[in-house]
């Protein structure tokens, strides 16, 4: 690919993100979206979550884990309880990586 190509290819990605991310903001007024799809969508960043996260948990090179000592079931156990618990992203965050962490180079996991 040329440079110009490479330019132009650029330029066009960068126009059809801001169109399609600006769609919404571009009606005078506001969109009406049925009950059903309002709730609906309220679960959407859940879903993807869980899309994201749930196979790098319980899943080593495409295959399921075949042992209980692995450190990334440990890690989110407890970043879910400290998510119950506190209701704090960045503290589930750091109580999940402490724990992986202490797993993984205390006990080699």
């Amino acid at each position: 690919m040329s440079t110009w190509e490479a330019v132009v290819s650029i330029l066009g990605l960068g126009l059809i993100t801001v169109l399609t991310r600006s769609f919404f903001l571009l009606p005078q007024r506001e969109v009406p979206i049925p009950v059903w799809l309002r709730e609906a969508l309220r679960y959407a960043p859940l879903a993807a979550l869980v899309a994201v996260i749930a196979p790098e948990v319980i899943m080593t090179n495409g295959n399921l884990i075949q042992t209980w000592q692995d450190a990334r079931l440990y890690a989110a156990a407890a970043g879910a309880l400290w998510y119950w618990w506190r209701r704090g992203i960045l503290g589930t965050i750091v109580c999940g990586t402490t724990v992986l962490l202490a797993l993984r180079f205390g006990l080699g996991w």
